[in-house]
């Protein structure tokens, strides 16, 4: 029997440049979430979102000795996985060697025409990023470019084992990113579903999500050895589904997510997790239908959370930040709370996570998801190794 499992990881959000900052900045509560002014990103509302320092950036790239990036945008990816690599400890311009970039708009400020500084558009091209990052790294294969709305980074990790599992690539490492530029912002103002204080996901008063920036690498490998496993956190399995709802909407039933969910069970002997991190955007219908679909599959008791309430929805780079932050809980046996949230506000009864502890029985197993735009579901199971 095969295992794929994680051998790296990096998170760079403002919360940190590292997943031990970040863990242990939500451990303690903190938020990067913070209102803005409407000058800070040329638009007609006043916004609350969650942005990386780029002076912070401009250091950690010189600490790490890299040169002439172009943009934001690429300067995080490479980034990420440069720190993620160093502690793999891998060579990434080997053939034995995949890259992943998950990101639902990439570079858009290069298409944005009251940014004077972006003069070269074709930097938007997600495959110009990717080809980027390969090119620094020095790795001559393909890249592959995953950008399915919302559920961009949970997919890329579903893929990413598949591939393993086939035997076509000996590593597999994903990065996933995005940022917080003025057409997000924008349009999700325009769709009403963004919440001018710091979101609550699954609480009655939600109001909508906040736009997070992050750039966040997962590395993982195969191996046949499981006692190579012990305490590391292996991928279970994952699906992806579409219900074809709405081309913003999500189900009203669940659909999409409760196949994606039931398509784990059936492939998963031992599926028994002992929380779910929930994509939990805090909007009304993102947070009812997820309410529901875990209805629908017997997992309302589960301990649930969103990691929204700390850095905001980081669109393509969400599936990656999270499995990572609940891979480093499964280890650290705690269940993190949902920040934001105080009073249930979905019409199933789940259990919200509303403190953070630390779990005297042990965990052992997450269920993270995802939904977005165009009805796509993802989920992935994970479990550590003991």
């Amino acid at each position: 029997m095969s295992f794929v499992y994680q051998i790296g990881n990096n998170i760079i959000s403002p919360l940190g440049f590292s997943t031990y900052e970040n863990y242990n900045a939500i451990k303690e509560g903190k938020t990067s979430l913070t209102k803005y002014d409407k000058s800070a990103l040329n638009l007609t509302e006043d916004f609350c979102a969650s942005i990386i320092d780029k002076n912070e950036l401009e250091v950690q790239l010189k600490a790490a000795n890299i040169q002439n990036i172009d943009n934001t945008f690429d300067k995080l990816i490479i980034l990420s996985a440069h720190k993620a690599v160093q502690q793999a400890n891998i060579n990434p311009s080997s053939k034995d060697v995949l890259f992943i970039l998950s990101t639902t708009k990439g570079n858009i400020t290069a298409i944005d025409n009251t940014n004077k500084n972006c003069t070269d558009t074709s930097q938007a091209y997600l495959w110009r990023s990717a080809n980027i990052l390969c090119k620094h790294f020095e790795n001559s294969n393909q890249p592959i470019v995953i950008s399915n709305a919302c559920i961009s980074g949970v997919s890329a990790i579903v893929i990413a084992k598949r591939l393993l599992i086939a035997k076509k690539f000996k590593y597999v490492i994903i990065v996933g990113a995005d940022l917080s530029s003025r057409f997000i912002v924008s349009g999700f103002q325009s769709f009403k579903a963004l919440s001018d204080e710091p979101c609550k996901p699954f609480d009655k008063d939600r109001k909508g999500l906040n736009s997070g920036e992050a750039a966040t690498t997962i590395i993982l490998s195969i191996t046949d050895n499981k006692d190579e496993l012990k305490d590391k956190i292996i991928i279970e399995g994952g699906a992806i589904t579409n219900d074809a709802n709405h081309i913003s909407g999500p189900s009203r039933t669940g659909e999409g997510l409760v196949k994606a969910i039931n398509k784990i069970k059936e492939s998963v002997s031992n599926f028994n997790p002992d929380f779910i991190n929930a994509h939990g955007t805090a909007t009304p219908y993102n947070d009812e239908m997820e309410a529901i679909a875990f209805g629908r599959t017997d997992l309302n008791r589960v301990y649930t959370n969103s990691l929204k309430g700390y850095f905001g929805h980081t669109m393509g780079a969400a599936g990656v930040i999270e499995t990572v932050l609940c891979g480093e809980a499964l280890i650290d046996n705690t269940l993190i709370k949902c920040l934001g949230f105080e009073n249930l506000g979905t019409s199933v009864d789940i259990n919200v996570i509303d403190k953070t502890v630390n779990h005297k029985s042990g965990l052992k197993q997450c269920l993270k998801t995802a939904s977005g735009f165009g009805g796509c579901n993802a989920a992935v199971l994970i479990s550590k190794m003991i």
